[in-house]
């Protein structure tokens, strides 16, 4: 899964691969403080939309990249920020489906996962273009 800003007027987005488990220990507990919440709760909220969770996980990649950066300045239009499934993710949620589900429910869950593969972000091809690894944060 990937944290994606995507401000108005940008080129390309700026990506961050989201894994909770690569957090590293001072950055969780920046977040527990920064929302009150325990780290189970917050990987929760920030799936379901949560604006402060989402907040403060957009504030620590940005501080990987900008040391100086503070949480008060981190702002953005709703629809700038997103997660976004990868390819391989949305791969791996198909073969899921074809083993757990059955007739209409089979058919509609693939219709939808086979729509999102279509656009969505490719890790291989990114890896096959020499850039970087990605910063993770689960």
């Amino acid at each position: 899964m990937y944290l994606v800003l995507q401000r108005e007027g940008d080129e390309k987005p700026t990506r961050w691969r989201y894994d909770f488990k690569k957090l590293m220990s001072v950055e969780r507990e920046d977040i527990e403080r920064r929302t009150g919440k325990n780290f189970a709760q917050f990987t929760q909220d920030v799936l379901q939309g949560n604006s402060l969770c989402r907040r403060a996980l957009l504030f620590t990649y940005l501080r990987r990249d900008h040391p100086k950066t503070r949480f008060e300045d981190v702002d953005f239009g709703w629809g700038e920020l997103t997660l976004e499934y990868s390819k391989q993710e949305f791969e791996t949620m198909r073969e899921n489906v074809l083993e757990s589900l059955h007739g209409d429910e089979l058919a509609a869950a693939l219709a939808a996962i086979d729509k999102n593969i279509e656009t969505a972000f490719d890790d291989t091809e990114a890896a096959a273009e020499g850039k970087a690894p990605l910063p993770i944060a689960e």
